[in-house]
């Protein structure tokens, strides 16, 4: 089923509140496939393992995951070449590598 996204979930817009729970900043909210946001929190990295196994403990992911997190990325770096120029072009060139 579908589920609110933050639409921009990379580490740095995940702050700690005084007592160190997490709050989640700067959204790009829309509605659409739950395992997107977790592909953009894999794409840049700066979250722990554990961020993953306890995601997955509580709301398994579907059959197929593994397979659909490159297609989720590829979005993102494609907008990163268009804000940051071709320094993304090698990523979005593995994404894609991987896809087909």
């Amino acid at each position: 089923p579908p589920a609110r996204l933050h639409g921009d979930l990379w580490s740095g817009n995940v702050m700690c509140d005084e007592n160190g729970a997490p709050c989640l900043i700067d959204p790009a909210t829309y509605r659409g496939h739950r395992e997107v946001d977790l592909a953009m929190m894999r794409l840049f990295g700066g979250f722990p393992p554990r961020t993953f196994s306890a995601y997955d403990e509580a709301f398994p992911y579907s059959a197929g995951h593994s397979e659909r997190v490159g297609l989720y990325q590829l979005y993102p770096l494609l907008v990163h070449v268009n804000l940051f120029g071709e320094t993304y072009l090698a990523s979005v060139e593995s994404a894609l590598s991987r896809l087909l």
